[in-house]
């Protein structure tokens, strides 16, 4: 019988270890899974590569985790907003790297994971420092640049509901970056907010298929 439930946070976890390169959903607060990243602050796992939208609220969300000392390197598309300085402060240090990629490219980038595409010309960044050390193109008239996969040990993603199976459906726009990254990953680990029968996902409400989803875990 597929059982996918988790009961444990730690069981939930297991397997991202030091160095690990780990996807993590949201848009802001809005579909961050932030048990699931409190829980990888308490297990200590080092020198993480972290693949997100934003460098998290303050000290939560991804926050915490560059708060910890855990992140190694930041891939993502917004490191700053409106009160937030946990990243300020550990990038002026030269604690963290950055990677910036553009919000459309990082979303891309994730998928050609995913469909084990190799790479894509986009003309985002094209002639921008963005650009610098990749291949660039000209295409229909227009420059391009060559953006790779980005590739990945484990993603943490939030879901509304889920079932034993992996299922998932999301609550409006809390569902941003998971669907793409659930399939990107080798260990997709779910943070829902309800467990539900099988069956009670009818399935043309199935957003992400089970088979997407390794483990999940209903937070309280």
């Amino acid at each position: 019988m597929i059982n996918k439930i988790v009961n444990a946070l730690d069981d939930a976890l297991e397997g991202i270890g030091d160095g690990a390169v780990v996807l993590i959903s949201g848009f802001g607060d809005a579909g961050t899974p932030h048990q699931l990243i409190d829980g990888l602050v308490r297990r200590g796992s080092r020198n993480l590569t972290v693949i997100t939208n934003n460098a998290g609220v303050g000290a939560t969300g991804v926050g915490a985790l560059l708060a910890a000392g855990q992140v190694r390197k930041l891939v993502c598309s917004f490191p700053r907003a409106i009160g937030v300085s946990v990243f300020d402060d550990l990038y002026a240090k030269g604690t963290v790297e950055l990677e910036l990629v553009p919000q459309g490219t990082l979303s891309e980038r994730i998928r050609a994971a995913a469909a084990g595409v190799g790479g894509f010309f986009v003309r985002t960044g094209a002639g921008t420092l963005l650009a610098e050390g990749k291949e660039t193109r000209m295409i229909d008239g227009a420059l391009h640049v060559f953006e790779t996969p980005l590739k990945c040990d484990a993603a943490l993603i939030k879901a509304e509901r889920g079932d034993r199976w992996g299922n998932l459906t999301y609550r409006l726009s809390a569902r941003n970056f998971a669907p793409v990254m659930a399939p990107a990953a080798p260990l997709t680990i779910a943070q829902v907010r309800q467990v539900v029968p099988l069956g009670a996902i009818a399935p043309e409400e199935v957003v992400t298929p089970g088979i997407f989803v390794d483990r999940i875990w209903r937070a309280s």
